[in-house]
């Protein structure tokens, strides 16, 4: 034991710096899986937290009226209440604009159910009756703090100045600008100082189930019960959805380049496994002459390369742990469970010593023969030799053409190790793309219009005509957002009336056509999904209990809502809906949306430019840059084997070719061009899958996660040749330095 541990130790010190890199690699490879699985698992989304903490309710029902209550609590699997609350809509005037607000009243001690969590400041006192708690989201997209003035505005035109108590989170209700308008809680006698007129109010009223799953069911029994008086339904399938922000994107992509770069990593595992065999042969032989067997020998190898392998592990498992509990402060609310946390570690224990364990068998089955020397095979001129025999290349690049493929195992897994990780860099840059293309073109994304006008004080005929009046303005495009129950009445979606008829909003229609007569109507993937129709088929739904018939004649990009969105003319509405609530305003191609923002907002209108959901993603180009570091380690931990590899079969020729003739410059092509060949041969190869692999898998997640398919963008012809040249370079920069060092050296010529 003590004679293998110093043989290990000798070893490892002899090439610290691949020990290193090998470790770097595993580590960064278990640090995607971890931080991929804690996203997929929900463990970032704090709906689950805020949700059990605060009791919350499974479904929140609106309604004009106050509902039956007791007919309510009777249904089978409702187990608890919370409400009826009233709740009252109001316009938050902050930083010069108009915000719309919901005041939600709440009594001064928490409830059994759906309580807020209190985050910062204090709860309600009914000796305060100015004091209101606003949820923590819509104030930090507002800088409020407690103490800040809250001035509030009702829909009678009156005005009351209350103020910030406390800041609240709360698992009922998913996040500001995502779920509008902001929520405000406060108590009834405030509510009824800023909306005294009953008929302005409406009623919620929440359900906390016995088991989740009933949802559906309770919904359907809930609206029949209540008799039309339904005006909107949310479920906490919709909040928890609402509060993923984006965390399922940014697990699939880390789980993608995890997996092939564990791949990739155990491809060079092996590499270097079995490059080192071939370099120790002569002392697994002497150790075998002096009594080892084939098993310790084996056992040996594999602790050797293995233990690199498991360092990684425990580092990527604590760096893991580290990125999601302090990276993501505002999120992380439940650790990853033990189950997907040991999975992790385990399959990538197995990975690495099985990846090690072949080339470490084929050690062990050395003969006890010192003096055998490890030569590469022999054999005619490979293909590529030949050509470059034909094509009348220099000696040395012929030479190193012949020695590219002679051994070709090692060959193959260098290839592939270096054609993986690029293939996955070309996706990468593909997700680039396609983020890059919808900040410079945000139509494609539906985001035609660059800002909101809302009429707020003046008439909605006067606001459009201040916004066409502009020079800079392009089009005005009135819209309301209301909700609709889905046919069979167990949720509201959203649905977005822009536009008219005979004058659409452009929308990015990717599959049949726009709408051009009063109902018709274009979907989200995620809508057509949730309602299993397509192109082509009718859809009744019933909003402010009016019913609705639309025939969808297009599929358009939806990111916003899941893609659970229906769009059609205003003027499809029935006529007491179709009471324009903003406009979307479209740009000259040019303008600045900042200037005309403000001239706009000097003519007394309500202005917010539109906010581009790509926006929200930039934390991909963070994670592509580091996914990429780790696979470009990968890539030269290959290199580099591949590169000891050929030094060592080529190492007693030095003295020939430079008898022959060549200089030392020639003899380093010739070294650099065997391991060069293998480089670009991967790189190639890896580039030319990757790149339309990228939009192909953008697709597919687009449509998956509802905003639908015809988003993915392939990287353009510069990041690809920029790629592959940074590649190539740093492939032949990784051999360059043993290569010259090898062709300086003093070689004393002796007979094999």
């Amino acid at each position: 034991m003590r004679a293998e541990l110093r043989w290990i130790r000798a070893d490892l010190r002899a090439r610290r710096g691949q020990a290193l890199l090998t470790i770097l690699t595993v580590a960064g490879i278990v640090t995607a899986l971890i931080t991929a699985a804690t996203l997929l698992e929900d463990g970032t989304n704090p709906w689950r937290g805020l949700f059990t903490r605060g009791n919350g309710a499974h479904i929140w029902i609106h309604t004009k009226d106050t509902p039956d209550v007791v007919a309510l609590r009777s249904l089978d699997g409702v187990t608890d209440l919370a409400g009826p609350y009233r709740s009252a809509p109001a316009t938050l005037a902050a930083h010069g604009r108009k915000v719309p607000i919901a005041l939600q009243e709440t009594p001064a001690a928490f409830q059994a159910v759906a309580r807020p969590l209190l985050r910062e400041g204090r709860w309600l006192d009914v000796r305060d009756p100015d004091a209101v708690v606003v949820e923590r989201s819509f104030a930090r997209e507002l800088g409020l703090r407690p103490g800040s003035p809250f001035p509030v505005t009702g829909l009678n035109g009156a005005s009351h100045a209350l103020v910030v108590a406390g800041l609240a989170e709360s698992g009922d209700q998913g996040f500001y600008p995502d779920w509008a308008p902001g929520l405000v809680w406060t108590l009834a006698g405030t509510l009824n100082v800023v909306e005294p007129a009953a008929g302005r109010t409406e009623s919620v009223i929440g359900l906390r189930l016995t088991d989740p799953d009933d949802t559906d069911l309770v919904v359907q029994r809930a609206v029949t019960v209540l008799d039309n008086q339904v005006q909107r339904v949310s479920t906490w399938r919709e909040v928890r959805a609402s509060m993923e922000l984006d965390n399922r994107l940014l697990g699939l992509l880390l789980a993608l380049f995890g997996v092939a770069g564990l791949v990739a990593a155990a491809l060079a595992l092996a590499n270097a496994t079995g490059g080192r065999v071939l370099g120790q042969v002569r002392d697994i032989a002497t150790l075998k002459s002096l009594g080892f067997t084939r098993r310790q020998v084996t056992w040996t190898l594999v602790a050797e390369h293995g233990v690199l392998g498991l360092l990684g592990i425990v580092l990527g498992l604590v760096a893991g742990r580290l990125i999601t509990v302090y990276a993501l402060p505002d999120t992380v609310v439940v650790p990853l469970s033990p189950g997907p946390f040991a999975a992790i570690a385990l399959g990538t224990g197995l990975v690495v010593l099985g990846s090690v364990w072949v080339p470490a068998w084929g050690g062990g089955r050395t003969p006890p023969i010192p003096a055998t020397p490890a030569a590469p095979p022999s054999g005619h001129l490979s293909r590529l030799a030949r050509l470059a025999l034909l094509v009348r290349l220099p000696p040395a690049l012929v030479l190193g053409a012949r020695d590219a493929f002679t051994r070709r195992t090692p060959a193959l897994l260098t290839v592939c190790g270096v054609a993986i990780p690029m293939m996955m860099i070309a996706i990468g840059l593909g997700c680039w793309a396609t983020l890059d293309d919808f900040i410079r073109h945000p139509e494609r994304v539906g985001q035609a219009a660059a800002l909101t006008v809302r009429p707020g004080d003046l008439a909605a005929d006067e606001a459009q005509r201040r916004a066409a009046a502009d020079p800079d303005v392009a089009a005005v495009y009135p819209g309301a957002e209301p909700d609709a129950l889905v046919p069979w009445q167990t949720r509201t979606v959203r649905t977005r009336a822009l536009g008219r008829s005979a004058d659409p909003y452009p929308f990015p229609v990717v599959e049949g056509r726009i709408y051009r007569d009063q109902g018709e109507a274009v979907a989200g993937q995620g809508l057509l999904d949730l309602l299993g129709v397509r192109i082509g088929d009718r859809v009744r739904m019933t909003i402010g209990g009016t019913p609705l018939i639309v025939r969808i004649v297009g599929r358009v990009v939806e990111p916003e809502h899941d893609g659970e969105v229906l769009s059609f003319g205003l003027d499809s509405l029935a006529a007491k809906d179709a009471v324009p609530q903003f406009y979307n305003i479209v740009l000259r191609e040019g303008a600045d949306p900042a200037e005309v923002r403000t001239r706009l907002l000097n003519v007394s209108l309500e202005v917010s430019p539109v906010v581009n959901p790509a926006e929200r993603l930039a934390i991909i180009r963070v994670i592509i840059i580091a996914l990429v570091v780790v696979l470009a380690l990968i890539g030269l931990a290959n290199l580099l084997t591949a590169s000891a590899l050929g030094l060592r079969d080529h190492a007693p020729d030095l003295a020939v070719l430079k008898a022959m003739g060549l200089t030392p410059r020639q003899v380093m092509a010739t070294l650099m061009t065997g391991t060069g060949l293998l480089a670009v041969s991967g790189v190639v190869i890896g580039t030319a899958a990757g790149a339309p692999l990228a939009a192909v898998l953008i697709d597919l997640e687009g449509r998956e996660s509802g905003v639908g398919a015809g988003i993915g963008r392939a990287p353009t012809p510069g990041m690809l040749a920029a790629s592959v040249l940074v590649a190539v370079g740093a492939s032949l920069l990784v051999t360059l330095i043993p290569a010259r060092r090898a062709a300086r050296a003093r070689v004393p010529h002796s007979a094999r």
